[in-house]
């Protein structure tokens, strides 16, 4: 079984922005002649790389919720022009998935997930929901027991 990641998602208020964010990233990546793919970089290296690459995803924590996640791809030593020790580039699935929200407190860094915790993918739920639909009207039908 895979094992996840999970991370705050700073700076970015809906999964809209994330989805624009990533978009644009890999557009700039491929304007500038680097390697078209979305990467998130980070201090720590997981440890637990090998069980990540099984198929594991990131889960972005976004506004106190759990509210997507990017497959993972591969994870890339980074080199940092500082001269400073390496990063781990996370290389992500441009495709944002959206899973059904969870709050979450906040934290520091980045931690594992085990499958078995992660929230179920929003689309798989069985719901009539709409891709496009906001997360507002999602969330306001969610509290009003219609979805």
């Amino acid at each position: 079984m895979p094992l996840n990641l999970i991370k705050l998602c700073v700076g970015i208020e809906t999964v809209e922005q994330l989805e624009q964010y990533r978009a644009e990233q890999v557009r700039h990546a491929a304007a500038s002649g680097a390697e078209p793919v979305s990467t998130h970089r980070t201090r720590s290296f997981p440890r637990r790389a090998e069980e990540i690459l099984e198929g594991g995803s990131l889960y972005w924590v976004i506004k106190g919720q759990v509210r997507a996640r990017q497959r993972i791809e591969r994870l890339d030593e980074v080199e940092m022009a500082e001269g400073g020790r390496p990063h781990c580039g996370i290389v992500l699935d441009p495709n944002v998935v959206r899973v059904v929200p969870r709050p979450h407190r906040a934290f520091q860094g980045w931690r594992y997930l085990e499958q078995a915790s992660a929230p179920q993918d929003l689309y798989e739920t069985g719901g009539d929901i709409d891709a496009a639909m906001p997360d507002e009207m999602q969330a306001e039908l969610r509290r009003l027991g219609i979805l």
